[in-house]
């Protein structure tokens, strides 16, 4: 294969933090390309100086040999390079093909709809991209607007796609239709670059992998030459277990039930439907569905964060129905919200009062009306290291981290002080593998703790590997219930389409009883 890109040299620095020290690169032409690393590795960074969202402080970009001027994204798409981010970026009201053109200069002033539309099909045709370009794009599923993203770059001419955690919100069907087109794109000569931290899609999908540590590329390997094993190691710099020791469940009794619950969601709309669900001690029940389907309010219902509209919640059979989130916290509840930043922390505040939110008001912590600063900068400081959240002083702003370090706080506030029931939101997204094992190594010895834990999830191998059973959810109401068995990743991929499962879920004990 020839060389289709060459990065040299690339320097980019952020207050406090080198992101990417030097990196060398080379991308060839046709091949499907992973980059790997720890978080705050520089792995995205130097994705985004490629696609011209970060300008680098110093260094080369070569495309094709020639050496190339990125400034700006609309630089990079003159240069044949896209790039489709995470968090999609599409207008939901506007239908397939509006958005695929949105910006473009042509045409200026009349729009000849059903042209443009004939022209995104055979472009999304011809890459066996299976979406219609009539559709509105609220219309479509997520693996559906993804499809709209990667189109987005293909109608602009790239050549050179880049792809930042591509399966984070898909099912396994999705995935794999996913990985059809992506290998189809290589086949006809279109470079990709995956950032994941899923070592086994790397493993199934690339030609080869980059591995970043501390801002610098380690390595670059063949895929057919290396096994997950090696990666993680080279990634984290120390051997990786890969297989959780858990125990055999022997769950206690009931500490969170809900019956019958309904919650609307931001845009006023059902969001959960007359669900229902218990927890019991020492054990983990895993929640599983595609991004949207009312996870995020089921959480926050519990933990007072949104009212129900109907339903009832008990904690410990106390009736915890739209306390306030003081109130849930009193009764020993602890939460891993989705939205870090803007549930999880106050991130105009520094890195120690983040971690004291919850326990400032506790001894040893307090002397009478004052704080014990020394006390709290000591538990701060160890928190810091056991969970070894990358900051550069106690006192930085949280605004200041990168996303994986922003998880690792919360999960270090939470995990710190011993609660009965933890409601545990997406806990590894954005950790890299080695913090990821940590984690699940947390939850799981909370569990033998006696804690109860609801885990909610869209990675399913972690839903698998922690979890005792699973119920999956989709449009805010309970699909069916399975065992966290390999065996069942068909049966809830279907269920997270929205297809029935055979095995309902009773009333919890504890809400039957004040029933």
């Amino acid at each position: 294969m020839n060389e289709k890109v060459r990065m040299e040299g690339i320097f980019k620095r952020f207050p406090g933090v080198i992101a990417n020290d030097g990196v060398d690169l080379d991308i060839r032409e046709g091949e499907i390309h992973a980059l790997l690393g720890e978080n705050g590795a520089g792995k995205t960074t130097l994705m985004c100086v490629l696609a011209g969202i970060y300008s680098p402080d110093a260094g080369t970009i070569r495309i094709d040999g020639e050496k190339a001027l990125i400034r700006s994204p609309r630089d990079a798409i003159h240069a044949g390079i896209g790039m489709v981010h995470q968090h999609f970026m599409l207008v939901a009201p506007y239908s397939v093909a509006e958005n695929v053109t949105l910006g473009l200069n042509k045409p200026r002033f009349l729009l000849n709809e059903r042209k443009l539309e004939a022209e995104v099909g055979k472009v999304a045709q011809s890459f066996g991209i299976q979406v219609d370009p009539h559709a509105k794009i609220w219309q479509l599923s997520v693996g559906e607007q993804q499809r709209v993203e990667i189109l987005k770059s293909l109608y602009r001419g790239a050549k050179i796609l880049i792809l930042d955690e591509p399966t984070a919100v898909l099912t396994p069907q999705e995935v794999r239709e996913l990985f059809a087109t992506l290998r189809q794109m290589a086949k006809a000569g279109h470079t990709l670059v995956i950032i994941s931290h899923k070592l086994e899609e790397v493993m199934s999908l690339s030609d080869r992998i980059s591995i970043m540590r501390k801002g610098k590329r380690i390595a670059t390997v063949n895929t057919k030459d290396t096994n997950p094993t090696e990666l993680a190691r080279l990634m984290v710099g120390r051997e990786m277990l890969f297989e959780l020791h858990k125990e055999k469940a022997t769950p206690g009794d009931e500490v969170l039930s809900f019956c019958n619950l309904h919650a609307l969601s931001d845009k006023g709309l059902p969001a959960l439907r007359d669900i229902s669900l218990s927890v019991r001690s020492k054990e983990i029940v895993g929640i599983a569905g595609v991004a949207g389907n009312g996870q995020r309010e089921l959480a926050e219902v519990i933990t007072g964060l949104r009212s129900a509209t109907s339903g009832k919640v008990l904690v410990n059979g106390k009736d915890v129905t739209n306390n306030s989130p003081r109130q849930v916290i009193d009764q020993g509840v602890a939460h891993i919200p989705e939205d870090r930043k803007g549930a999880g922390t106050a991130p105009n505040l520094c890195v120690l009062d983040n971690l004291m939110l919850k326990c400032y008001r506790v001894e040893p912590f307090k002397n009478g009306p004052l704080l014990n600063l020394g006390r709290i900068r000591e538990f701060a400081a160890k928190l810091v290291k056991q969970f070894q959240i990358s900051t550069p002083s106690l006192e930085t702003p949280v605004k200041l981290l990168s996303g994986g370090n922003v998880q690792k706080l919360i999960l270090a506030r939470e995990i710190a002080t011993f609660s009965e029931l933890m409601i545990a939101v997406h806990p590894t997204r954005g950790l890299d593998v080695g913090a990821t094992e940590d984690v699940h190594q947390m939850l799981l010895e909370q569990r033998s703790k006696g804690a109860a834990i609801l885990l909610i999830s869209e990675d399913l191998d972690e839903l698998l590997a922690l979890s005792d059973r699973i119920d999956v959810i989709y449009e805010g109401k309970f699909m069916g219930e399975v065992p966290a068995d390999a065996d069942q990743i068909e049966t809830i991929g279907l269920m997270m389409a929205g297809k029935k499962g055979e095995i309902q879920q009773p009333v919890p004990a504890g809400i039957r009883a004040q029933a």
